[in-house]
């Protein structure tokens, strides 16, 4: 572990702010009127964003470039798929230029699941602060600039929580949820390594299906967010039924559109770049309200 920088040339498809911001992760937060700092894996990563550089540094295990560029997609050519996804109507057009710095991270697929059970009915600061409680309970510490830090702590550093453990978190009726989906991923009910090497979507989404405190709406998410990293996946949430409804699907009470509904036009429009699609409208929904 030491300290690294890497420094690139800044991309139209790169903003720090639609990275950290649109509802993806939990563990970023803004350092500077430019910058934001974050966990991911073991590393504190610090992202400052110029008129013509990106600049990465913190404490990092391995090398910062392929940290980097492994965790921001950056080998992934987004133009590309946003040229393709604008074609599909003026409202992908206006949502991608809205959020065109939106990049799907490649999350620890059990940090994605855990911080996901966590959001489930419940607000972004709340979710972050019940996450930073766990990191900091159960987590390794790494300092850096004057702050500590501290890493998602693993399955094997939970395995002997205790709900009510998780209850002291403040986590409420998520606290038996993350006990039995700790324990389950501990005694290889469900094994992620089996997981992350399944290719067919349906089996995978059926097997997060089967943890506590996944429903549907999580399923889609870990998939989308985690190193999975299946960009079919559509999560709906509120805001999305609601842009869905709005611009595609038109019944006159929101709350009676049917989840396969949403997920039939999704797929029909937007194909394997549905779930990039979802960010970007959900994105421009949600901060244009």
């Amino acid at each position: 572990m030491k300290e690294q920088q890497y420094v690139i040339k800044a991309i139209p498809t790169f903003n720090i702010k639609d990275i950290f911001t649109c509802g993806q992760c939990f563990r970023w937060n803004k350092y500077t009127e430019n910058s934001y700092i974050g966990i991911c894996k073991k590393n504190v990563l610090e992202v400052i964003q110029q008129k013509d550089t990106i600049t990465f540094q913190g404490i990092c295990e391995g090398d910062i470039q392929e940290v980097v560029t492994n965790y921001f997609d950056l080998e992934r050519d987004y133009e590309v798929i946003q040229k393709k996804l604008s074609a599909v109507d003026d409202n992908m057009k206006k949502s991608i230029a809205y959020g065109r710095g939106i990049r799907i991270l490649n999350q620890e697929l059990w940090e994605t699941i855990i911080s996901f059970i966590i959001s489930a009915n419940n607000n972004i600061p709340r979710i972050k602060g019940i996450i930073e409680r766990l990191a900091k309970q159960y987590g390794k510490p790494i300092p850096y600039k004057n702050h500590v830090y501290y890493t998602f702590p693993t399955p094997e550093e939970l395995q002997y929580c205790t709900v009510e453990d998780f209850r002291k978190l403040g986590l409420g009726f998520r606290d038996i949820r993350l006990y039995e989906t700790t324990q389950a991923v501990i005694h290889k009910k469900v094994d992620l390594d089996q997981v992350k090497q399944e290719t067919d979507f349906t089996k995978i989404r059926e097997t997060l299906l089967t943890l506590s405190g996944v429903g549907p709406k999580v399923a889609d998410c870990i998939l989308l967010f985690s190193t999975l990293k299946r960009l079919e996946a559509f999560p709906i949430d509120v805001w999305v039924r609601r842009v869905m409804n709005e611009l595609y699907i038109h019944e006159k009470e929101e709350n009676q559109v049917k989840q396969k509904q949403i997920e039939k036009v999704a797929h029909e429009k937007f194909g394997n770049f549905a779930g990039l699609a979802q960010q970007y409208l959900f994105y421009w929904k949600r901060e244009t309200s």
